[in-house]
């Protein structure tokens, strides 16, 4: 029973993220199974389990790209099942992929500014003046994600690890509620790993945030809840620790 207002206590927040019974088939393969997962604004949450087990699935049907054979979607109010990509990003969901994507001839201060959330008509584009309020907004991002030092710099020179920054500071530059980050410190150093464990947490708080992670230590660094998914469908739940000491998950995923 919700506890009534007179008892100080405040009531659970509203889901910004909501799946319920979801299933994806890919001629007769059930890519997700009854999937249900909820995010609450300002979450960081871990997404972990075996190759196959519907994490990128998952992902795709939150963005758009894959519609779901059944199963409730929702950002917030909105049924995301039946609206496409770019109508689902403009509602505030930003999706980084594994491989980096940005524009290698620009600079990072360049980049940001291109990834910048403002009118995009040929009108407005002829007439944009960058002002002071965007590159405020610029300054803070570089600051945010760690780049400030190499804003003047090509995108192609970037290490591997400040070229993930990179694409996580062009996403915030849409100012989105919710951002999905896939495997985001594969082939990084320690200490960029280290970095963007940082980076994450910093960031959630001021808006949600979905990692796909194979990385267990680095998800032990996030100090977050972590779902398990294995087969199309939730596994476990919990913290870190719960999760490597549930059955389950040593027998279909850790113990292999």
């Amino acid at each position: 029973m919700n506890a009534s207002p007179a008892s100080g206590t405040r009531p659970a927040p509203d889901p910004i993220l909501y799946l319920d019974g979801v299933s994806v088939v890919f001629d007769g393969f059930k890519a997700l199974n009854g999937l249900s997962l909820i995010v609450d604004p300002g979450e960081l949450r871990a997404i972990i389990g075996p190759n196959g087990a519907g994490k990128t699935t998952m992902m795709d049907v939150i963005t758009g790209k894959t519609r779901p054979t059944a199963g409730v979607v929702r950002f917030r109010e909105h049924d995301l099942t039946r609206l496409d990509e770019a109508t689902i990003a403009n509602l505030g969901i930003g999706r980084k992929f594994q491989k980096p994507t940005m524009f290698d001839a620009l600079t990072v201060f360049e980049n940001l500014e291109l990834a910048l959330k403002a009118p995009r008509g040929p009108l407005a584009c002829l007439r944009w003046v960058l002002d002071r309020g965007a590159r405020r907004r610029i300054e803070q991002v570089l600051e945010e994600v760690g780049l400030t030092a190499r804003m003047h710099d090509r995108a192609a020179i970037l290490s591997h690890g400040q070229r993930q920054w990179l694409e996580i500071g062009m996403l915030l530059m849409q100012d989105p509620e919710l951002l999905l980050v896939d495997e985001p410190v594969a082939g990084m150093t320690d200490q960029e790993t280290e970095h963007t464990a940082a980076l994450l947490v910093r960031i959630a708080g001021q808006r949600s945030v979905v990692v796909v992670e194979h990385d267990l230590e680095f998800v032990r660094a996030l100090g977050s809840k972590v779902t398990v998914l294995c087969e199309g469908a939730m596994l476990s739940e919990g913290s870190i620790d719960h999760v490597q000491n549930d059955p389950r998950v040593i027998e279909v995923y850790l113990g292999r």
